[in-house]
């Protein structure tokens, strides 16, 4: 075996300990969240999960983004995206941080729906009506809601 291919071979070994140490090496808490619901026990059916702090000011992209998600997301998912209890979770919540829910998720979620997972509100079903762009302003409009509340 010459240098090179050995090289290669180590890089390759070595790229695989340090994606299994990311993906199986911390535990929720080293990671800063957990990924347990709140007890939504004490909040009336249909109301509010979360406090949500608004920006001051939202960028163009997520202007358009929450005009989206006030048509097709709102219902369910409360204003601001506070979530509403027995329906859907709120995406304002660490669960849905950029680091455990991408971008991608997002879109995915509304082409294809969402299995249940971590939340007790059932599956979520696809969303008709949106392009792959409306829900990348959506994503964009619920990115900014959490950073205005330490979601990062």
């Amino acid at each position: 075996m010459d240098r090179l291919s050995g090289l290669l071979i180590a890089v390759i070994v070595g790229g695989g300990i340090v994606a299994g140490w990311q993906f199986f090496g911390k535990s929720d808490a080293e990671v800063g969240h957990s990924m347990t619901p709140p007890d939504t026990s004490a909040i009336a059916e249909g109301d509010p999960i979360v406090e949500v702090e608004l920006p001051a000011e939202l960028s163009a992209q997520a202007s358009l983004g929450k005009n989206v998600f006030n048509a097709k997301c709102v219902e369910c998912h409360g204003a601001n995206a506070a979530g509403r209890n027995g329906m859907a979770p709120p995406l304002v919540h660490k669960i849905y941080e950029p680091s455990h829910h991408s971008d991608m998720a997002f879109i995915m979620a509304a082409q294809n729906g969402v299995r249940a997972h971590h939340w007790n509100f059932g599956n979520m079903p696809r969303i008709d009506g949106l392009t792959e762009g409306d829900v990348k302003m959506v994503a964009a409009y619920v990115r900014e809601l959490q950073r205005a509340n330490g979601i990062n």
